[in-house]
Parts: C-alpha cells; sequence; structure tokens
C-alpha cells in the first residue's frame, strides 16, 4: 500500500506550477547537492576493512594472541569457559563450532568454577581452576552413556559424597563427567590417577554437573547442558576447552 503525504503533493504541485528549469538562485540554505566521488584512500580502505572483518569472524571471540595460538589448527569444536574474575567462581560457556566462514557460537551457559577463581600454574589444592587449551578426549559417569562419541567409562567409581564449599550435597555431581586433559594421560578414564607433571601440580579436573557452588578447580554445568554437551564433542572434531577469567584469554 502507498501511503500519499501532504507535503509532498505540495511540493511535485509547486513543482508543475514554476516548472523545473525555473529561474532561481539558491540561498545559502538551499546549496545545490553535489555528489562526491570517494577518494582513493577510501577506495582502498574498504579491501582492507572487509579483510579485517573477514579475519575476526573466523577467531574465537573474547582471545588474544596467545590464547589463540594454544588452539591446534585441527581443531573444530572449541568449549569456551569465560570467569568473570581472576578471583571468581562464576563462569560462562559457549561451545564454539568452526565452519569454512568462521566459528559460530552454540548456546550460553552459566557455570562454577574454582572456589578461588583462576591460575597460570595450577598446584594440588590451591582451590583455583588453571588456565589454557586442553583437549577433551574422555567422559564418563555415574549414569549409562548417553550417547557420545568420546570414550566414556561410568560405574559405582563416579558416587559422589559429602558436601561443598556451602554446605550443599555433592551427590549426583560426577552423573556426568569429561575430563579435562590437564595432568593426565589421554585414552584413559576420567578415574585415571596418572599425573604427567607430578601430583603436586594437581588432576582430576573435569567438566561435570553443578552442586550449586564453588567446584574445587572442576567447572561444573548443568546436568541437562552436561548431557548435551555430551552429545555435542565429536573427537573427529578435536574438541578442547579453553578456559580463565576474561583477562587472561584476552592476552
Amino acid at each position: 500500500m502507498i501511503t500519499h503525504n501532504s507535503g509532498v503533493a505540495l511540493l511535485v504541485a509547486s513543482l508543475l506550477l514554476t516548472g523545473c528549469g525555473a529561474d532561481a538562485t539558491p540561498t545559502p540554505d538551499e546549496e545545490p547537492a553535489v555528489t562526491r566521488t570517494p577518494g582513493p584512500e577510501a577506495a582502498a580502505g574498504a579491501p582492507a576493512e572487509a579483510a579485517a572483518a573477514e579475519a575476526a569472524a573466523r577467531r574465537l571471540p573474547g582471545l588474544g594472541p596467545v590464547t589463540r595460538a594454544g588452539v591446534p589448527p585441527e581443531t573444530r569444536q572449541a568449549l569456551v569457559v569465560t570467569g568473570r574474575g581472576r578471583n571468581s567462581s562464576h563462569s560462562t560457556v559457549v561451545l564454539y563450532e568452526r565452519t569454512d566462514t568462521g566459528w559460530k557460537a552454540g548456546s550460553s551457559w552459566p557455570a562454577r568454577n574454582a572456589l578461588r577463581g583462576w591460575t597460570d600454574h595450577h598446584l594440588a589444592g590451591d582451590m583455583r581452576s588453571p588456565i589454557g587449551v586442553f583437549t577433551l578426549t574422555d567422559a564418563g559417569g555415574l549414569l549409562n552413556d548417553p550417547g557420545t562419541r568420546l570414550s566414556y567409562d561410568y560405574g559405582d567409581g563416579f558416587i559422589a559424597s559429602g558436601t561443598g564449599f556451602e554446605g550443599e550435597p555433592l551427590a549426583g555431581s560426577f552423573d556426568y563427567v569429561i575430563a579435562i586433559d590437564y595432568n593426565r594421560t589421554t585414552g584413559t578414564s576420567p578415574l585415571d590417577r596418572t599425573r604427567p607433571l607430578g601430583d603436586g601440580r594437581g588432576g582430576g579436573i573435569w567438566l561435570h554437573v553443578d552442586h550449586g557452588a564453588p567446584t574445587q578447580a572442576c567447572v561444573s554445568l548443568a546436568r541437562e547442558h552436561m548431557r548435551l554437551l555430551l552429545l555435542a564433542l565429536d573427537p573427529e572434531r578435536h574438541p578442547v576447552v579453553v578456559m580463565g577469567d576474561a583477562e587472561s584469554l584476552a592476552r
């Protein structure tokens, strides 16, 4: 539907009465319109801006050059865990899938990390989650395999008991787990206690079901989000977790 504007109608009528070629001297407010052609500098800048935008689309958001360098070139799935602050136990998780045009973000999920936040040099008992890029190869849990393509070990070894830092029950926390490949041997159960860097550097750091409070070093997600993550991760896409506080990841 076309809406006729009365102002436009008056203008058209005026032009018909005076003629488009009528002799009139423009006032300062009526200077003739000038069409400007972009100079060579602007024309040259357009491709550069487009190239920069394309390059940015191919990068994982929020990661600086140091962190990006740690992501293997063959990786096509990256779970980015971004902490609110260096000493915060709250974080956000997004699974990115790499396509021919760049990284595509999945859903954003709330998560918890260690009680005291993050560290570049994790030690056993420091109550901080390690910062870095780690592969994801092995999973397990108290519950049966939900259909993941990762290797999956389940059984009573994943029974969680006791209470957490805020007195919350830990039961069910290990119903689903994904081992973060920090100081562990890949291709083994998440329960394996081999520590290539030594026991002093900690280990047994997992993605697991959230119990409503900070962890000792792990990253925890809602049970349904853990199930969805297990279904999404594909070993053929060489998944990794990129984790740390936002400032550290931006380095």
